[in-house]
């Protein structure tokens, strides 16, 4: 794996990442290109990073065994389309982190015969705990499926899933889910000004108890209903607080939620197979 040389087009905080955590796990800086139109950007990578750049992706694909697409999904076509020639000449393995494209229009831009990881990271990827979800067409091998799983790996959890269609469900659930959980906290922040805590303190509360939340369920080999049975004594303040939520719909709210996002995700993967 020390050996592979690995390409990012598109240096942004994704990239930027990755490259990150790569290096914190022992992957040569001098083994890592980016390429970036915005030279602010690639700068930026070589002087934090210490990895290479060119401002042209060109450079990059003649030069590394797998690259990473993480430009946004609405350039992506044209930047798959400019790679296409590299790409099929030297055979790349191609790892996409590009929201709400898939595999269909990967192919037809890039070749039907490309290898191709189709990833749904999380944001968290930007402290190291992402939580991702890969897909690879039948064209990748087992070597370059460990290769996949491995640079995705270096900033959190690497999950297969065995169907494309999968990848919708994950958005709802990981890839957004942070979001979910900043609007809970948000909710709790500013009912705990309104019950009279300071800001600082209300802020400090709701953070460190979200952690440690995060932190139990990660640790325990319970499920998330045991876990909230053990915190809630019969007539105590957590059951009316839990009681509340559930009157409120609380769960079916959720549902629906996560059932818009998987839809969205959907809807947003069409226009793309006909370009």
């Amino acid at each position: 794996m020390k050996t592979k040389k690995i390409g990012f087009i598109g240096g942004g905080n994704m990239a930027l990442s990755l490259m990150s955590g790569l290096i914190a796990s022992g992957h040569p800086a001098e083994q890592l290109w980016a390429s970036d139109i915005s030279a602010d950007i690639l700068s930026n990578l070589a002087a934090t990073l210490n990895v290479n750049t060119s401002i042209n992706n060109d450079d990059v694909l003649n030069e590394v065994d797998v690259v990473v697409l993480a430009v946004k999904p609405q350039v992506l076509a044209e930047v798959a389309k400019n790679a296409a020639a590299l790409v099929q000449q030297r055979k790349t393995l191609i790892v996409s982190i590009a929201a709400g494209i898939n595999q269909h229009s990967l192919s037809q831009w890039l070749g039907e015969d490309i290898a191709i990881v189709r990833c749904m990271p999380n944001t968290p990827a930007l402290v190291l705990t992402s939580a991702t979800a890969l897909h690879a067409n039948n064209k990748v091998n087992t070597k370059q499926r460990n290769l996949a799983e491995t640079i995705l790996r270096s900033v959190g959890i690497a999950l297969w899933v065995d169907e494309e269609s999968e990848l919708d469900a994950v958005t709802a659930v990981s890839g957004s889910g942070p979001a979910y959980y900043f609007l809970l906290m948000e909710a709790m922040e500013k009912t705990a000004l309104e019950l009279g805590l300071s800001a600082k303190t209300a802020r400090l509360l709701v953070q460190q108890t979200a952690l440690g939340a995060a932190k139990i369920a990660l640790e325990s080999n319970e499920s998330p209903e045991q876990l909230r049975k053990r915190v809630t004594s019969p007539g105590g303040t957590t059951q009316h607080a839990i009681e509340t939520f559930t009157e409120g719909g609380f769960s079916e709210l959720v549902s629906k939620a996560l059932h818009a996002a998987r839809d969205r995700s959907i809807e947003m993967s069409k226009p793309s197979e006909n370009s």
